[in-house]
């Protein structure tokens, strides 16, 4: 085994496992380490697949899912639409500004979480809020394969509980990553070569997704979740750094 394809099965184990114990993270960190080794394209949608299975894992993993399918309907189908408009200019953009775009998102990752911005969205609010948030999600996502930022932030707003929060998580990036394959489908950005890397990611990937699932509800997560922050941070300024040299 190469380097670049040791680096990138370790990006999906150590994705997977985050995934697993946070509830997010998977294409945030997969997505980038493997774009340093591949085209930006075949990175996203070698990665939709294991995104699918681990999210429905974790929608169904707890009860409450038709409580959360009520509340959040509209986000999801504006989603949709949003992940499907992104893919359309996944498909017009040149691979360098897709790597400028990747390493920007993740420093704004970084950003936000080391600021610790502490905002909440009134429960009032949330009809309104939502068909803006879930598209803006979707356009993010058929773009990087990263939807999470905003979702994460916006859910968080919303102060759910752990479990209502993980969840909600999880079914969102379930619908959007459904729509995605669908898109990609669409644009013929999908092959069966691709289609077999997918499932291999995958099935790399359920043994540290397990474990991440055991952590999620028993390990303190405030350093790991730091460590986690400067690795991000350091791909991302390498993406850019690579994108505009």
């Amino acid at each position: 085994m190469g380097v670049p394809a040791g680096l990138s099965l370790l990006a999906v184990l150590l994705a997977s496992y985050i995934k697993g114990a946070i509830g997010f993270g998977f294409p945030t960190i997969s997505t980038p380490i493997l774009a340093l080794f591949l085209e930006p394209r075949t990175a996203i949608v070698i990665l939709i697949l294991p995104n699918i299975v681990f999210d429905g894992i974790q929608a169904v993993r707890k009860p409450g899912l038709p409580d959360t399918l009520r509340r959040h309907w509209i986000l999801y189908l504006c989603g949709i639409g949003g992940t499907f408009l992104g893919t359309q200019i996944l498909v017009r953009v040149s691979s360098q500004r897709l790597l400028l775009i990747l390493g920007a998102f993740l420093i704004l990752f970084v950003a936000v979480n080391v600021s610790r911005l502490s905002f909440r969205v009134p429960s009032r609010l949330e009809r309104y809020l939502s068909p803006p948030v879930g598209l803006f999600a979707g356009v993010l996502g058929g773009i990087t394969n990263v939807p999470g930022l905003p979702l994460v932030l916006y859910f968080y707003a919303l102060g759910m509980d752990k479990a209502e929060f993980i969840r909600s998580i999880a079914f969102s990036f379930l619908v959007y990553k459904i729509a995605q394959l669908a898109s990609v489908i669409y644009f013929s950005l999908l092959t069966w070569r691709l289609f077999g890397l997918s499932v291999l990611a995958t099935g790399l990937g359920l043994g540290a997704f397990w474990l991440g699932l055991k952590t999620q509800d028993r390990v303190d997560q405030v350093t790991f979740n730091r460590v986690v922050l400067g690795f991000l941070a350091v791909v991302g300024i390498w993406l850019v750094i690579r994108a505009v040299g």
